[in-house]
């Protein structure tokens, strides 16, 4: 069997179009919309959990905890999808010597890494009552640059996975995969995983897989229809709801196999919205901006629940009920916006380079 055409790499973490880097393929479309919905079901996330179940509903229905639990369901999707598409689009770089990595794949993330850290923390200080991890102490923050990362963990991921890549290019790619496993089914229960370090260690095999398996899942993607939709789908929530039937969310090995399933679902659903034309080409222009979305909206959300958090709770049944409804969606959508436009402005003031590694003078 012939292996399916090589696709341009778009950027992982993408600015918009007017910054250094350039668009992406359009062959490579299935990938920024995929992009596109793991972020938005980030943010999503994050607004549930940090924010709406927070407030105080009095509602007589359980309409919160509707929305806590869609958004825990999705938990085995966002991110391990993220990786998978951030490894598969790695290979050439992972292929090239280790000056091609270094500096433009492990510095840049590290990099932004410590500079949007250092951001929060100073930000996040003004909302102490905001439930996120931040450092209020030199040591803390000493720990959250090393060894237990803040929620920008996804930046101190890649570029630790890109340098354990690179460093074990030599190792057959199987047992570097039985390696990835082992570890992310132990970090169910099995490892102490303060803060988020649980989830570099639950993703490193989603980012391998990507990178290793790139041949077969390219053929997937290529080959999606709606009935392997359909049935991802099924696969998908058949799982869940076993996990969730035998109580087995802290058994190691089920999270890695529940993921699995839903990698395979994002990736066809991911094919197949992109031939939309209207949803796919949102999500795809989202896809291209993640970076900015991913760094700026926890400061933003924790400004949006120190003003509003007070007023909604002391609403009642009447002007709650469509909030309840609705909201999520709504402040999500309202802090895409935001971060996509603050940091257009961020841009006109000369200061890509928070979203830049600056290049060597």
């Amino acid at each position: 069997m012939s292996s399916p055409p090589i696709l341009s790499a778009p950027p992982i973490l993408s600015a918009p179009p007017d910054t250094v880097r350039p668009a992406p393929s359009p062959r490579a479309r299935w990938a920024d919309v995929a992009k596109g919905a793991c972020i938005v079901l980030v943010v999503l996330w994050h607004v549930i959990v940090k924010h709406y179940l927070r407030i105080e509903w009095h509602l007589g229905v359980p309409l919160p905890g509707v929305w806590g639990t869609l958004g825990e369901q999705l938990l085995p999707l966002r991110m391990p999808l993220f990786f998978a598409i951030s490894g598969l689009f790695a290979a050439n770089a992972v292929a090239r010597p280790w000056r091609s990595v270094a500096r433009p794949r492990i510095a840049r993330f590290l990099y932004l890494y410590a500079g949007w850290l250092l951001i929060h923390t100073v930000l996040l200080a003004a909302a102490p009552g905001f439930p996120t991890d931040r450092a209020t102490s030199a040591p803390g923050l000493l720990a959250e640059l090393t060894v237990t990362p803040s929620n920008l963990w996804y930046l101190y991921a890649l570029a630790l996975y890109f340098a354990i890549a690179k460093a074990a290019s030599r190792i057959p790619p199987p047992v570097l995969l039985a390696a990835a496993a082992v570890l992310s089914a132990a970090a169910v229960g099995l490892l102490a995983t303060p803060g988020n370090r649980g989830g570099v260690y639950q993703n490193l095999v989603f980012f391998l897989g990507g990178l290793y398996l790139r041949p077969y899942l390219l053929r997937w993607v290529e080959t999606a229809t709606r009935r392997r939709l359909l049935l991802t789908a099924l696969g998908y929530a058949a799982a869940l709801v076993g996990m969730a039937g035998a109580d087995a969310q802290g058994w190691p090995g089920v999270w890695l196999l529940v993921s699995v399933a839903a990698v395979a679902f994002g990736l066809t659903a991911a094919a197949r919205v992109a031939r939309w034309r209207r949803a796919g080409d949102a999500l795809a222009a989202l896809g291209r901006r993640t970076l900015p979305v991913y760094v700026l909206h926890l400061p933003l959300l924790a400004l949006a629940d120190r003003v509003l958090l007070g007023p909604l709770s002391r609403l009642g049944r009447a002007g709650q009920l469509p909030l309840a409804l609705g909201y999520p969606v709504l402040l999500t959508a309202a802090l895409l916006g935001l971060t996509l436009a603050l940091h257009r402005g961020l841009l006109a003031l000369r200061a890509g380079w928070l979203f830049e590694l600056p290049a060597p003078s």
